[in-house]
């Protein structure tokens, strides 16, 4: 007779197997497999492999050890929707036409499965792809579309009626944001989700790409693996409760002017509030490692390691305090730099980290020129594989384009110097308002030698920099924006880039006022 967890592990595999449409014949040499697993808001300084001692990620060390990690990578843009779908299609948000949460991708953009696809694959997912409509065969390409709609479906049916944990307590039963105090949707308590490992929708989700793997074993795939963790309200398993002490975390301190631009949904957070915080964020990056774990070992055990290329990354990064913020939607370091990592053995060198500037966008091109598929007919990206190859790059990037349109901002970062530019018009609709009437265009510019934290604006002391900088801002919006052969005649630089900071897919009023993605068992509205 089967236990609970072997049953679960069956009805995993034949859920997996429901899910996945027979797939064509066709007459190839086999190719290399694909496993492409995203995080959701994993920062790139909460990793072992990257010198963070209190971050528990063996895993995901184990897999940086065995290929090549960049340790410089930046999202093109700190929020989930915009910055998926600009790596989804090779294309800077503003191009992919994804500026903003709610907007769904077009059906008429090129996708990396569409591209697979083409190829000879039938590139399957399960999990978060922010796609915001529900999932289905075909949908963007992928022959398999397990994503959040379905699996929250389908978790829900096989991790069966809620326990009862009377002595342990737990989260609340809806996830709110913004409707509760921030201490209590960002889990300032370290309250545990109310299920075990084996029931968490997490480890489902693992459990179906890993039965997915097993029934592939002799067909070569594309498969996204897209967990939730660590985003908020940062679930982890029972288990998992007593990981942190979060008295231990030092919560960041705040710069001369960081006070008036806190948001005020966090200006009522204690300091134990926020070390509460920071230790449910980084039990729920350990959830996700294991969860990681489980995807590799199921490749390991078919066998399949030499002839997979496995790519590790999250979408954004995220603050843990910094400048008084626990979110990303901004473009300060913490909600920008992301983890990147490339395994592929005998391919690509084992135990290599890149220390130069990569950008989230350079992954398309460099996936599917290591898996041999046509490239994109409009790319924004750079290959990386001459990196993979030998080791280095002969013409590195020497700036990070990054732009979070909700607020009408983006940014450039050089080795040295980070300029944010900002309209200041916009009222902005993503639940982080200050309180404080709108500014009116306003320059950044952070000396990242001397001041690492980004305390202090010093574009008044370098005019000549903040031009520079902005005529590079200016460059990358003319050279790959849409619109621009419609912008007016006779803007200053200034005016111009104000002119492309605009969110054309935005809409009069949110229907989504947050990211709803919570394996909550009552979703969030």
């Amino acid at each position: 007779m089967l236990n609970r967890r072997e049953a679960l592990q069956a009805g995993a595999g034949a859920i997996a197997a429901s899910l996945v449409p027979s797939r064509p014949a066709y007459a190839r040499d086999r190719k290399p497999n694909l496993l492409y697993i995203l995080a959701d808001d994993h920062a790139g300084y909460v990793l072992g492999c990257d010198g963070n001692p209190r971050a528990h990620t063996p895993n995901i060390d184990r897999l940086a050890s065995v290929g090549t990690r960049f340790a410089r990578n930046y999202c093109n843009a700190p929020v989930c929707t915009p910055s998926r779908q600009s790596f989804f299609t090779s294309q800077l948000p503003h191009s992919a036409g994804v500026t903003v949460l709610e907007t769904p991708l077009s059906e008429n953009k090129p996708t990396l499965a569409r591209q697979l696809a083409a190829s000879g694959y039938a590139p399957a997912v399960f999990g978060k792809m922010h796609f915001n409509v529900p999932g289905r065969p075909g949908l963007h390409g992928f022959a398999t579309a397990c994503t959040e709609d379905v699996v929250h479906r389908e978790w829900t049916k096989a991790a069966g009626p809620w326990p009862d944990y009377p002595n342990i307590p737990t989260k609340p039963k809806q996830w709110r944001p913004f409707r509760d105090p921030a201490r209590i949707w960002l889990d300032a308590g370290k309250l545990p989700f109310d299920r075990g490992y084996e029931h968490m929708e997490g480890t489902w989700i693992a459990r179906q790409a890993s039965q997915f793997i097993r029934t592939h074993k002799n067909d070569p795939f594309a498969l996204w693996v897209s967990f939730r963790s660590p985003h908020s309200p940062f679930d982890f398993p029972i288990e998992d409760r007593n990981r942190y002490d979060p008295a231990t975390f030092p919560v960041p301190g705040l710069g001369p002017n960081d006070f008036d631009q806190i948001p005020l949904i966090f200006r009522d957070l204690t300091p134990t509030d926020k070390q509460g915080i920071i230790a449910s964020y980084y039990t729920a990056v350990a959830f996700l490692d294991r969860n990681v774990g489980e995807v590799l070992h199921a490749l390991q055990s078919a066998g399949l390691d030499n002839d997979t290329l496995v790519i590790y990354m999250a979408d954004h990064g995220y603050s843990l305090g910094q400048h008084g913020r626990f979110e990303k939607h901004v473009c300060y370091e913490p909600a920008l730099r992301v983890p990147l990592m490339f395994r592929w053995p005998g391919r690509i060198p084992s135990g290599q980290v890149i220390r130069e500037f990569t950008e989230s966008i350079d992954v398309p091109p460099t996936l599917l020129e290591l898996l041999g598929a046509e490239p994109f007919a409009v790319n924004h990206g750079r290959s990386l594989a001459a990196y993979l190859k030998t080791g280095r790059d002969p013409n590195p990037r020497q700036t990070i384009f990054t732009e979070y349109l909700e607020n009408e901002e983006a940014c450039v970062k050089t080795d040295r110097w980070k300029l944010i530019h900002c309209t200041g018009r916009r009222l902005r609709r993503d639940g982080y308002l200050t309180g404080n009437p709108l500014p009116g265009r306003y320059v950044e510019l952070y000396d990242q030698q001397s001041d690492p934290a980004e305390f202090t604006n010093v574009a008044g002391k370098h005019p000549g920099v903040v031009q520079h900088l902005s005529a590079e801002m200016l460059r990358v919006f003319r050279t790959t924006h849409p619109d621009a052969p419609a912008e007016p005649a006779g803007l200053n630089p200034d005016s111009a880039l104000d002119w492309y900071l605009r969110p054309r897919d935005a809409k009069p009023s949110p229907d989504f006022p947050c990211e709803v993605s919570s394996s909550a068992r009552v979703p969030a509205p």
